[in-house]
């Protein structure tokens, strides 16, 4: 009989046991995860509870279900150096873009401004009175005519008008 007693005596200690390793596990506001033997703030959404006792016996009416206490949310893994590597390649990638387009815009405006300081000599030339010679197809020195000067004024001023943009 005393081993009788006995073995019942161990059969409720591990019963008893068992009931005290019972754990909650939910996660709060922040995403950290929590533990407790005690049930999670009323606060909490049943989707945040990742375990709980009732995860290990029949859920009653006010617990909730397995499948409804199964958190939504994907805890974020920390970032691998391969995807910090990623990311720093892309940052420098950008950064390479943006020095490059910087670059070619300052080369535009130099540009700009190098052709309207030959348009403005132009324009000087042509007010000036002297004689301006262009050449042909053929290699033959011409003189401008008047009307021809008029024109090239016209098309000097409307080049220097781009220029004051």
């Amino acid at each position: 009989m005393s081993q009788r007693c006995s073995a019942i005596i161990l059969i409720a200690s591990f019963l008893f046991c068992t009931c005290a390793q019972a754990q909650y596990v939910w996660l709060d506001e922040k995403g950290v995860k929590q533990f407790s033997d005690t049930p999670p703030p009323a606060s909490t959404p049943s989707n945040r509870i990742i375990k709980s006792p009732s995860q290990m016996t029949k859920p009653t009416e006010n617990q909730p279900t397995t499948s409804a206490s199964t958190p939504t949310t994907k805890a974020t893994k920390p970032e691998t150096i391969a995807k910090r590597n990623e990311e720093f390649n892309k940052r420098r990638t950008e950064q390479a873009e943006k020095e490059k387009k910087a670059e070619a815009e300052q080369q535009a405006n130099a540009d700009k401004k190098k052709n309207c300081e030959r348009a403005k000599a132009y324009e000087r030339a042509l007010d000036s009175g002297i004689r301006i010679a262009n050449t042909d197809q053929n290699g033959e020195r011409n003189f401008l005519t008047d009307e021809q000067r008029e024109r090239e004024k016209a098309d000097v001023k409307k080049a220097l008008t781009e220029c004051q943009q």
